[in-house]
């Protein structure tokens, strides 16, 4: 019988650990995970009557050759095991296909560099992390946003069992933050509406045909908290530019900001084409910020279809290459 790969391992780790834990101390599947993690990262446990279950169960958790991004894997079954067994979050966790592409984008942009980045809507902090884990700087200053309670919690205890440094912020990100401006902003914008309208106000971006839009607000707060010359990879609608009929965007983008690419992410990845989304590169004005000769403009094809991916890949490989020298 072979033996199960270091990512189904580390699974079965986990959800034997929160499974026990919900059970015993009645609590969800999700809060049972955060628990686990918290356990396994402090090197004791808390549960003092599963003791001499959980003892023997994480004595195996480490493995020789694993790394960060098998525990990031691992969580992440976990968390949306949690999530289709009870807990209803508002929210959706972005594919492991695109944060895979979008870690592959960040080493275009910021190749070896210490540098630091911000996810303003962290959500379980799998994005943030995934990019970090395929980066090939060893010092990353992590900083993670997120407004709901348990997400952070689940957010919080992903980065600390990678032994991750991230500094995470319980607040709406879209209010003033304690967080000096960041080399790179990532994001998988949420998109919708935005209920402050009072808070709102104070953006140039609040009124888009008469409605307040969170994902036109994360876009202005994202360049604000970005440095001069730093960088914005955000997941955008691809519908963003249409919804805003009377040019606002455009009109704020021109004047803060460079488009470097728009990479429309395959069809087949959305049920509802009204969903579909584009990963949108950018900029931020600086000195010596010159727009690319031509901007970096593509339909993915499905990221399963390896052939035609890998020519995508040489394309975009080819334009960095022709059309973008990084900033200094």
């Amino acid at each position: 019988m072979n033996e199960p790969s270091i990512v189904q391992h580390l699974f079965d780790v986990l959800d034997q650990s929160a499974s026990l834990i919900e059970e015993s101390q009645s609590v969800t599947y999700l809060e049972a995970l955060c628990m686990t993690a918290e356990n396994i990262h402090q090197d004791r446990i808390v549960q003092k009557d599963l003791e001499k279950q959980l003892g023997p169960l994480y004595d195996t958790f480490f493995r020789e050759g694993m790394t960060a991004e098998d525990v990031r894997r691992a969580y992440q079954l976990a968390v949306l095991k949690g999530m289709k067994t009870g807990t209803q979050l508002n929210h959706q966790m972005t594919p492991d296909s695109i944060v895979l592409f979008m870690g592959y984008l960040l080493s275009k942009l910021l190749p070896s560099d210490t540098f630091s980045m911000l996810d303003p809507a962290a959500g379980t902090c799998n994005l943030l992390t995934g990019m970090i884990n395929q980066s090939q700087s060893e010092t990353i200053e992590g900083y993670a946003v997120e407004v709901d309670d348990l997400l952070i919690k689940v957010a919080y205890n992903n980065a600390n069992l990678q032994q991750r440094n991230i500094e995470f912020f319980h607040q709406d990100s879209l209010r003033p933050m304690l967080i000096d401006p960041v080399d790179i902003t990532v994001c998988d914008v949420p998109v919708g509406y935005y209920p402050d309208k009072e808070n709102a106000s104070q953006f140039t971006l609040s009124n888009i045909n008469g409605q307040i839009y969170s994902h036109f607000l994360m876009i202005e707060q994202g360049l604000k908290y970005t440095k001069e010359a730093g960088y914005l990879m955000y997941l955008v609608p691809n519908d963003l530019f249409s919804q805003d009929e009377g040019n606002k965007l455009h009109g704020f983008l021109k004047d803060q900001a460079v488009i470097i690419g728009l990479l429309q992410l395959p069809a087949s990845m959305f049920k509802d084409q009204r969903h579909a989304k584009s990963i949108m590169i950018m900029q931020k004005k600086g000195p010596d910020v010159e727009p690319p000769k031509q901007a970096l403009l593509a339909e993915l094809p499905s990221f399963s279809n390896e052939r035609a991916l890998s020519e995508m890949m040489t394309r975009i490989n080819d334009w960095f290459h022709s059309h973008w020298s990084k900033q200094k």
